[in-house]
């Protein structure tokens, strides 16, 4: 499809990851109308048209998708490990309400593609009770054991796109995403993901300082710049691929090496106090790009210490710490 004969809806464009995507591909060159229940909060929006609208309620899942062709459906009540293990009833009934209202509204209004931000969280824990985790096949979220509200919402909704497909035509695309970071995300107020509250902490911090870890530390992850979610997501989109996909890296850190990244980053020496009493989630999380790497020919390829750097430069500044670098 040409970009210029298009006009596609980002669903969740106040926030971190729909803003992102909506000025990519305004730079693109497609027509974009983006919604969310508010507006952007660091940066104006890039968008031709901009709904404030809650997506929880049928009428406005109709009308942001009216004369619409694509919808790249991002919206979602989300947030850190804190949040999404602490308010399972809010999170899985707003999110079941947002989903199931886009997709009714994309077949009652004649889209044509449909893509849903899934998640790493949909995998089955028992893949992920390891520090040194095999890396996760899209295969090993079945059978089921999703992490509870969020992950298990997430699955419920990548079968809902592939019954929505089937029965009514609508063709659908699904990516599990990794750990997105990068600048204009939320980096404090309990929403915000480890990398950018790790950033925020050391830039608060001085050189020496004490910073504190939920767990151990030993937990690993991996983490994706947000530039390679956006080519992953279009890529993933422009292609035939229908069932659920990894987006991410196959990184892997631990959350103390995570810590020491963004640290040498800010130039600061800083030592670890852990808190084992707090939320950290799965033991062990990376995604396995065997099957992203066949279907599109490409992976994400920025490491850590870039993306990091360009993200804590962005969070120090909201921080009013200038950068020691």
């Amino acid at each position: 499809m040409n970009p210029s004969d298009s006009r596609v809806l980002v669903t969740g464009a106040g926030g971190f990851i729909g803003h992102h995507l909506v000025t990519y591909l305004k730079a693109k060159g497609y027509w974009v109308r983006g919604v969310d229940i508010k507006r952007p909060e660091y940066e104006e929006t890039k968008a031709d048209d901009f709904l404030v609208a809650d997506l929880r309620t049928a009428d406005a899942a109709i009308g942001s998708t009216e004369g619409i062709d694509e919808v790249y459906h991002l919206a979602a009540d989300m947030g850190g490990i804190g949040y999404i293990t602490g308010s399972h009833a809010e999170i899985t009934r707003n999110n079941t309400l947002i989903d199931l209202n886009m997709l009714d509204a994309a077949i009652k209004n004649g889209v044509k593609r449909f893509f849903y931000s899934s998640s790493a969280c949909v995998y089955a824990a028992h893949h992920q009770e390891d520090a040194n985790v095999t890396a996760l096949k899209e295969e090993h979220a079945w059978p089921a054991d999703p992490e509870p509200g969020y992950g298990l919402e997430k699955l419920y909704t990548e079968e809902l796109c592939k019954y929505y497909q089937n029965d009514h035509g609508l063709e659908t695309r699904v990516a599990r995403f990794h750990n997105v970071y990068g600048p204009l995300g939320a980096y404090d107020g309990g929403k915000e993901k480890a990398p950018a509250a790790i950033c925020r902490k050391v830039a608060s911090l001085p050189d020496g300082g004490e910073i504190e870890i939920w767990g151990d530390g030993k937990q690993t992850r991996s983490f994706m710049y947000i530039d390679d979610c956006l080519e992953g997501v279009h890529r993933l989109m422009r292609s035939d691929r229908s069932e659920p996909i990894n987006l991410g890296t196959e990184e892997i850190v631990t959350i103390d090496e995570l810590v020491d990244t963004v640290s040498k980053v800010a130039g600061k020496a800083l030592k670890k106090v852990h808190d084992p009493s707090k939320p950290q989630g799965v033991r062990g999380r990376n995604s396995d790009n065997t099957i992203l790497r066949k279907v599109l020919g490409w992976e994400p390829s920025t490491r850590l210490e870039t993306g990091l750097g360009v993200t804590y430069e962005w969070i120090a500044g909201r921080v009013g710490v200038t950068d020691s670098r």
